[in-house]
């Protein structure tokens, strides 16, 4: 992939690029090599400036809090995008609604909304990732999911075309949705409904307190490693792997979490074979112990 032009427009663009860029540090895996491309824009003009220099001469990959994708250990041919402050706004359209940019994390997005006694979004102060990585995601807990609150998205795709889409125009599906890979997302429009804030605390508290129980916190992980398998079984994955898998297999510094099974760990310097290969062995247990194939809920990116 041929990039002197972009080395060479580097400082005409408004943001952060990096070439030969480690992507270690950028992932809560702390798991990868390096990527071509790493570029940081500091406003929507920059970003569709770069889209168009770039030319979809390679791949693109856009990273959000990083906390559930694995990134191979060679290098990415292709560019890593990073929305940063500028995407980071939220604010009141009324007093039930909230533009959120997406590169807002969903626990500040459910902390504006608690602060505007504004209900409904109390479940995303339990996921670590950001409002883009929750739309893509379609991503949710405790019974709400991205789907029962977004009202629209305003993305920019490859080709650098600003556009927004309704949310009655998206196919959701558990933990995905049916839009092109081809987009940027900008922000989210999200509905919730008028309540006391003192009521919405304390709910958001019960929430953080039973999902800190269950789930191991403070180390290298990149949350649920596979999908719950929904219309197969009434059993959760973790309960699968626990009855499939010695909890004690490693491989390298990967390994299975102790709190929950279904977290996969960095224990120190995991490589992203060691993670790929644990996953694999966890994955054919499973199928081979219960029938039931599981599917990766967390992003590869190769």
């Amino acid at each position: 992939m041929e990039i002197e032009d972009i080395k060479n427009s580097a400082l005409l663009i408004d943001g952060e690029i990096f070439f030969n860029q480690s992507i270690k540090n950028q992932n809560w895996f702390n798991i990868g090599g390096k990527t071509k491309i790493f570029f940081k824009p500091k406003s929507l003009k920059s970003l569709i400036e770069y889209l168009k220099l770039y030319n979809l001469r390679g791949k693109i990959f856009i990273l959000g809090n990083g906390s559930n994708v694995l990134f191979d250990d060679d290098t990415y041919q292709g560019t890593v995008i990073k929305l940063g402050k500028s995407f980071s706004n939220i604010s009141l359209l009324d007093n039930e609604t909230i533009i959120a940019g997406a590169a807002t994390s969903q626990k500040k997005v459910s902390e504006f909304a608690k602060d505007n006694n504004i209900s409904g979004l109390e479940f995303m102060s339990c996921i670590p990732g950001s409002i883009g990585g929750g739309i893509r995601m379609n991503s949710g807990c405790f019974k709400k999911e991205f789907k029962d609150i977004l009202i629209s998205i305003q993305l920019v795709d490859f080709k650098g075309f600003v556009r927004s889409i309704p949310a009655s125009k998206i196919n959701f599906n558990y933990r995905s949705i049916e839009l092109p890979k081809d987009l940027i997302f900008l922000s989210a429009t999200l509905k919730g409904k008028k309540k006391n804030s003192e009521q919405i605390s304390k709910y958001m508290n019960e929430l953080n307190k039973i999902k800190n129980m269950a789930q191991p916190t403070k180390i290298k992980t990149s949350g649920s490693t596979f999908k719950n398998p929904i219309n197969q079984t009434d059993k959760k994955v973790w309960e699968l792997i626990r009855a499939s898998v010695d909890n004690e297999i490693s491989y390298g510094d990967a390994v299975i979490s102790k709190k929950h099974a279904n977290f996969f760990v960095n224990k120190k310097n995991a490589k992203s074979d060691d993670m790929k290969s644990l996953i694999n062995f966890v994955k054919k247990k499973v199928k081979d112990h219960t029938g039931i194939k599981l599917e990766l809920e967390i992003v590869v990116v190769e």
